[in-house]
């Protein structure tokens, strides 16, 4: 199926890192997005402290949500991000939920519902995982998430989990 935007198109990117400095991971992931022709940073929330997902014995994550303007295609825009992914070292083991240099993974795209094997969006785990609800929330305090419903109320229901917001 090919999704293709009238015009550019808003989209929101969940960042996480837990190895190789994280924070230096997450700034230095958001400068090679913004370099990316065709992408345009519209805003960029706080670093997030959290603990990790899956496996407990890895370190704690630093997470954040970066809000774009695009005019790239869906999957274009997705293998920009795995190929920043691939520049900061990230290695794919097929371990859900392992430690990684840098995880980029697209949040929203628009008001699209896109439901294909290698892209979900809205993201699956956006309205549960506390670590994408909170730094969204920061940026985007109105968002209606298609097919979920308005971030105000996904935040009310969701725990923090450990979930600190860094200086």
């Amino acid at each position: 199926m090919k999704y293709s935007p009238c015009s550019p198109v808003i989209a929101y990117v969940g960042l996480g890192s837990n190895l190789a400095e994280p924070a230096v991971q997450i700034t230095s992931a958001r400068s090679a997005l913004v370099n990316v022709d065709g992408v345009r940073e519209l805003a960029f929330s706080s670093l997030y402290h959290s603990l990790p997902m899956g496996p407990q014995d890895q370190p704690d994550y630093v997470n954040a949500v970066m809000c774009v303007e695009t005019d790239l295609l869906p999957f274009d825009f997705l293998h920009c991000l795995q190929k920043i992914e691939n520049e900061h070292g990230r290695i794919r083991k097929g371990e859900r939920w392992g430690a990684r240099t840098l995880d980029l993974d697209i949040l929203m795209y628009g008001d699209q519902e896109i439901d294909e094997p290698d892209l979900i969006v809205p993201h699956l785990g956006i309205s549960e995982r506390s670590f994408v609800l909170y730094p969204l929330f920061e940026i985007a305090p109105t968002l209606f998430i298609p097919g979920k419903g308005v971030i105000s109320d996904m935040v009310e229901k969701c725990p923090l989990a450990g979930l600190k917001r860094l200086n």
